[in-house]
């Protein structure tokens, strides 16, 4: 079997490639953008803003709590989820970073 190897890149370009991977499918950028449009936790089922299935909904949930980006809380029977803000600041920080260091030049061309 072959491994990854992402050992082999720098702790940065490991964490960028995290975050891209939990941002990688449309639900999870739609669930954030839900987040941060009610300016306030979350209370219930996110399921009922989306067009997929709950258990669907749910694991895009954990794949965004498993990299740091959302906080959820159980009250009850419920969860309560919010943005968590000091990673998305970090991943527009480490995000901003990454673009810079792949902006070609203004006068760089490439030839097919």
């Amino acid at each position: 079997m072959t491994s990854a190897k992402v050992e082999l890149f720098d702790e940065e370009l490991q964490l960028a490639a995290g975050y891209f991977k939990a941002l990688a499918h449309p639900a999870r950028l739609a669930i954030l953008q839900y987040l941060a449009a009610s300016k306030m936790c979350i209370s219930g089922d996110i399921s009922n803003e989306l067009p997929l299935s709950r258990t669907t909904v749910n694991q895009h949930l954990t794949e965004l709590k498993n990299m740091g980006l959302i906080k959820g809380s159980i009250d009850g029977v419920k969860v309560n989820y919010c943005l968590n803000q000091s990673r998305i600041k970090e991943l527009k920080q480490l995000l901003g970073s990454f673009l810079d260091s792949v902006e070609l030049p203004d006068n760089q061309s490439c030839k097919s």
